[in-house]
């Protein structure tokens, strides 16, 4: 099967064609496990019963409303995700990139209106981390903190951007200046290769921004609802946001964006400052409100916790000298290699392969990466141990075949 879709993804040659849970049919009716669920997207898995009921009952009633008038769903979804969250109001927008977006116009905005009342500096730098990522847009490109997602074909690039190093102290008095309106970071570095920050350090970090006068904004797009075991990353960093972005899994599939405010970044957008047409639409809002409820079943979240420690447990159990090093929180899992035991290979070879080595009813598994050795895990959040186990075989037979990739 061939198609025009524009070849900016470089997709692998494989067209699936159904889903159920965590597993993956193609247009031939071979079987793959998924350990990507849509980069991080498909939490409750593929076809789950509840997602699906939610959608079909919203599709009988309303899909779409323009937002000069409130929805019930949205309303309602609206409320619960602030409950849950213990946040102040939502922005719902299509994407990460588009809430990292609204984000970053709240922050430039606020810091505006603070050195309007001081006479002082204009406020407008916003400071993010060494190996970030925050989309693709351009003003979200200017603030990841990768050269290569920099080139010069896409500059000039939005301003006012600063980069600090994880773990790195001693530039606190500096880089937290009167000109910095926000400190944006993720819990867990997703595209930067599945980096965890040190608590201590980002704790010592947000204090120095607040001092500074900046909001605290957390981009959860990749580690938030429930990928990294609790319903939002920072919630175990010790850390009070002030502005929260959401996306990938807060609505199962469906294409949407949060960008969530608590105190004083509440009132900072008013009417006209940042929209969205499809922001918040009847199917999305009933798509995120499934998520929800199934997250706040008991014994969810917990599952969740336990089962990526058994995945990099059993990783690390492999002893295989070609793994440098096993990492993550949740469900949110990457390894770095340095080859299999054919020899040298990258993330990318290993992902391939993975496609193409089969087990039991398995025409194999799909994987994802983050850089060009680290391979990552991103599982729906509702697999089971005889699925991880399965895949984590595929996984073993992949790096430890004498054959080169």
């Amino acid at each position: 099967m061939t198609g025009k879709i524009i070849n900016n993804y470089g997709s692998l040659p494989i067209v699936f064609s159904q889903g159920n849970g965590s597993v993956l049919t193609d247009i031939s009716g071979k079987k793959y496990l998924d350990f990507v669920s849509g980069i991080g997207v498909n939490c409750l898995g593929h076809n789950h019963p509840a997602l699906v009921a939610a959608l079909t009952e919203q599709v009988a009633k309303q899909i779409h409303i323009s937002n000069y008038y409130n929805s019930d769903v949205g309303l309602a979804f609206s409320n619960e995700l602030l409950k849950l969250t213990s946040m102040d109001r939502v922005f719902f927008c299509n994407s990460g990139a588009e809430a990292n977006e609204a984000a970053i116009k709240l922050a430039r905005k606020y810091g505006h209106t603070e050195s309007q009342k001081t006479g002082k500096a204009e406020k407008k730098t916003i400071v993010t981390i060494e190996k970030s990522f925050h989309g693709r847009t351009l003003a979200t490109l200017a603030a990841t903190a990768q050269d290569k997602f920099h080139p010069e074909a896409f500059a000039p690039y939005l301003p006012g951007f600063r980069t600090i190093a994880a773990n790195d102290y001693d530039s606190f008095e500096t880089i937290f200046d009167e000109t910095v309106c926000a400190f944006m970071f993720e819990c867990v570095q997703g595209e930067g290769g599945v980096n965890l920050l040190d608590p201590k350090w980002i704790q010592a970090a947000c204090k120095a921004a607040k001092k500074a006068g900046a909001l605290l904004i957390v981009d959860e797009v990749q580690t938030g609802m429930g990928r990294t075991g609790t319903l939002l990353a920072v919630e175990t960093l010790g850390i009070t946001p002030d502005v929260v972005t959401l996306a990938k899994g807060i609505a199962g599939g469906v294409p949407t964006g949060a960008c969530l405010a608590r105190g004083e970044a509440t009132p900072v957008f008013i009417a006209g400052d940042h929209q969205s047409t499809f922001g918040g639409n009847p199917l999305a809002c009933a798509a995120g409100m499934a998520v929800l409820k199934e997250m706040n079943k008991p014994g969810f979240l917990e599952t969740v916790t336990k089962n990526g420690d058994y995945i990099r447990n059993k990783i690390g159990e492999w002893n295989l000298p070609f793994i440098t090093s096993i990492r993550g929180k949740g469900l949110m899992i990457g390894f770095d290699i340095i080859g299999t035991a054919g020899g040298p290979a990258t993330a990318g070879h290993v992902q391939r392969a993975c496609l193409e080595t089969g087990i039991g009813d398995f025409t194999g598994l799909c994987v994802t990466t983050a850089g060009p050795q680290t391979v990552r895990f991103l599982p729906p959040l509702i697999i089971n141990r005889e699925q991880i186990d399965t895949g984590l075989e595929i996984m073993h037979t992949v790096l430890t075949n004498k054959n080169p990739l």
